[in-house]
């Protein structure tokens, strides 16, 4: 028996690692929309395109942060009201919901993990607006409905962190990097592999609906994770130099601790993911990272 698969998004970083996780999953047949094919502001379209599948997994969203600063209402239409509209096609259809969203929901002022029932507070528009989605979810799906909070992605498919520091490495002796924001690298494919491995529960009635974090465990900074690429990729980390954030300025505020909590997997099955430091190997011996590697190195 086969189950029907929506991943929306699906021409970004995560959506085509959850296509590629999924492709190696016999029982699943997936249809993959970008968002230049599924509009999700579009109620009518989105309905159409949610019917008949088991389950959604959504990666479409507004990401540019600093973007969303001067265009809050349009990055609601994509993060809240987008959401919303995907979620009431789901309750119409009876599939499962799994929604991205972000740390950016939380203030950062914490000093431990953030906790999946932690108060919300985001200090930016891209915050609220993803804070919209996520209460979008828990009203209108609260037995089917899922939010995946994740942070600092890195892939293989799109700019990220990661892909920055090695194209950076080419062109600059040193890179001043921040020290002072606190949070957990992760892997786009290892997000990938959890949504599968969550859906899948789901299904089998193993995860009760609502919040889950599917983040790397374990904590670092950017400095910390831009020296750590450095040192598996074979360049000096000591070009890394560290810097307070108050050295980029940006229009929209960072939250300065973003590590989230992992209690919730626990009895669902699926394990929390690994440390960000045991993640971050891997990802760099995938082809794409081990050829930007290769480049910088070859660059000194």
């Amino acid at each position: 028996m086969t189950t029907s698969w929506l991943v929306t998004g699906a021409g970004g970083m995560l959506g085509r690692d959850v296509l590629t996780e999924l492709a190696g999953d016999p029982g699943a047949e997936v249809t993959g929309v970008t968002r230049h094919q599924l509009d999700i502001t579009d109620p009518d379209v989105v309905s159409a395109a949610v019917d008949g599948h088991r389950v959604v997994v959504n990666c479409a969203a507004w990401t540019d942060v600093d973007a969303a600063e001067d265009a809050e209402d349009a990055a609601t239409a994509v993060n809240g009201k987008g959401v919303r509209h995907l979620a009431r096609a789901c309750a119409d259809s009876g599939a499962v919901l799994l929604h991205v969203s972000t740390d950016y929901v939380f203030s950062g002022d914490a000093e431990d993990p953030y906790a999946e029932s932690a108060p919300t507070a985001p200090v930016n528009a891209y915050g609220r607006s993803k804070l919209a989605g996520e209460h979008a979810v828990a009203e209108v799906l609260p037995t089917t409905g899922y939010t995946v909070r994740t942070a600092w992605l890195y892939g293989t498919h799109g700019r990220n962190f990661v892909t920055t520091v090695l194209e950076l490495a080419c062109r600059r002796e040193t890179l001043d990097v921040v020290v002072d924001q606190h949070g957990q690298p992760t892997w786009s494919r290892a997000l990938a592999r959890q949504l599968a491995a969550l859906g899948r529960a789901a299904l089998d009635g193993r995860a009760p609906a609502g919040v889950y974090h599917g983040t790397a465990t374990g904590r670092t900074t950017w400095y910390g994770l831009a020296r750590e690429t450095f040192r598996l990729s074979g360049l000096d980390p000591d070009r890394i130099r560290p810097v307070g954030s108050a050295a980029f300025p940006r229009p929209a505020a960072r939250p300065a601790f973003g590590a989230l909590g992992h209690g919730r997997w626990p009895g669902t099955g699926v394990p929390p993911q690994p440390r960000w430091n045991d993640q971050l190997p891997a990802a760099l011996g995938t082809p794409a990272f081990a050829a930007l590697a290769a480049t910088a190195r070859g660059s000194q």
